[in-house]
């Protein structure tokens, strides 16, 4: 779609059987069609479903679609957001839907799960490896020849892996490569390794095309915020030039995408390449930003701050803090399974349940026979986690007791969607809306 659809509702199109195997769904179930989870009721702290649990505030989640898609087409610049983050087919339709210009993967088997849920423009942000990727690409491509699909080189050897399949399999269309630039991880390091790349494909004898220049800026952060800011800028400062570059080899008249943008640095991406792309004719921002949809109270609400901070975030022609407008919608859910300690309550739930790579859970709000209890000044902290304990760390007179469910906002999305085979998503009252499968294999 060329045009956002602010207020679009989720929908579930991946349709499959719920039993009590999977996390979430209570005891005694069998066979459940997912189209009728709606209907059962089923509320995370009721004490029927089956805990810890992973769930999506669904109006969270939109709400956050529809800013940052928002955001994007007021700067110039398109998104095609991240499906890595939750693997979840049908919310990267849902995104494409309300208007993102199309979804990024990481690897070729995430794209062969995206194409068989009919999102056919892709962006594979990353390399596909030597003789074999590239064989396994081909195949792919072979499979879906309608698709519009962007791959990244950062070497002459993986060009060349590519072209040597390509040429193998003549009926393929030209497969359009991305000259990736790099800081601290995968791309090219200087704009004469990314010239040899460019020049490799070049030599392929048309059967692969430069279709633009490609980054990862979060790559190049550091721990001082002052030495990040150099690093990015000098990063995102090469990929202009090398896109000047690349446009005066193709000539004016070749489409071209410049792609970068996480979910961290993001605004600065905007204001270094937004302005250079919009004076060429045949260019495209594309935005990857994947976690911002799902938003933390963690690692993304701090890195939200630093967007603050340095005044990155206007909508609507105005300064907005990205803080407060973007709303974490994951909660994972556990209950209270001991207080062997006075200053201590032991729950359901540890690292085989929540990530823990960018910081623990934060207790939100803890529920008595399915009612919220009132908030307390100051609020438990986990500090410990085991394979299937979370250690919350209490204060004199707080009332938990065994037998309460615990909700928890989570830092990092990424590596805690990975943990779930089913996303409840819930509506405004809390109760299950709909049930989405995750793919990550």
């Amino acid at each position: 779609m060329s045009e956002n659809t602010p207020g679009l509702p989720l929908a579930v199109h991946e349709y499959f059987v719920l039993d009590d195997r999977i996390r979430g769904v209570p005891p005694g179930t069998s066979g459940l069609d997912s189209g009728l989870v709606a209907a059962q009721g089923w509320h995370p702290a009721d004490g029927r479903m089956s805990l810890p649990l992973l769930t999506l505030d669904e109006v969270g989640f939109t709400s956050n679609r529809d800013l940052f898609l928002r955001y994007a087409r007021e700067h110039g610049a398109k998104v095609a957001p991240h499906a890595k983050t939750p693997m979840a087919p049908d919310l990267a339709r849902s995104l494409v839907e309300a208007g993102a210009w199309g979804t990024t993967i990481a690897d070729i088997r995430q794209a062969t799960v995206m194409l068989k849920a009919g999102l056919t423009r892709l962006i594979i942000a990353n390399e596909v490896g030597g003789a074999g990727g590239a064989s396994r690409l081909a195949k792919l491509i072979g499979a879906w020849p309608d698709a519009e699909l962007y791959v990244f080189a950062d070497s002459v050897a993986i060009v060349r892996a590519l072209a040597d399949a390509w040429r193998g399999n003549a009926e393929l269309a030209p497969l359009r490569v991305l000259v990736e630039l790099g800081a601290a991880r995968a791309g090219a390091r200087t704009t004469a390794e990314a010239e040899a790349i460019a020049d490799a494909i070049a030599a392929s004898g048309g059967r692969l095309r430069i279709a633009g220049i490609a980054t990862y800026e979060g790559a190049a952060a550091q721990p001082d915020p002052v030495r990040t800011d150099e690093a990015v800028s000098a990063l995102l400062a090469s990929v202009g030039d090398m896109f000047l570059r690349l446009r005066a080899r193709v000539g004016g008249d070749a489409p071209l995408i410049v792609t970068a943008g996480g979910s961290v640095f993001f605004d600065k991406v905007v204001a270094l390449l937004s302005p250079l792309v919009a004076r060429d004719l045949n260019a495209t921002l594309v935005l990857r930003s994947g976690a911002i949809f799902f938003h933390d109270h963690g690692v993304y609400d701090r890195s939200l701050g630093a967007v603050d901070a340095r005044d990155g975030f206007t909508v609507g022609g105005a300064a907005a803090s990205a803080r407060r407008s973007f709303r974490p919608a994951l909660r994972v859910w556990a209950e209270v399974l001991s207080r062997p300690e006075p200053g201590l309550a032991i729950c359901g739930m540890g690292m085989r349940d929540v990530s823990f790579d960018q910081g623990f859970p934060k207790p939100l709000t803890v529920y008595r026979s399915g009612e919220k209890l009132p908030a307390v000044p100051v609020k438990p902290q986990v500090i410990k986690l085991n394979d299937q304990h979370a250690f919350l760390s209490l204060q004199p007179g707080d009332d938990i007791a065994v037998g309460d469910v615990v909700e928890f906002g989570i830092s990092h999305p990424c590596t805690c969607l990975d943990r779930y085979r089913v996303i409840f998503g819930v509506d405004e009252s809390g109760r299950v809306a709909h049930a989405f499968p995750t793919y990550f294999g």
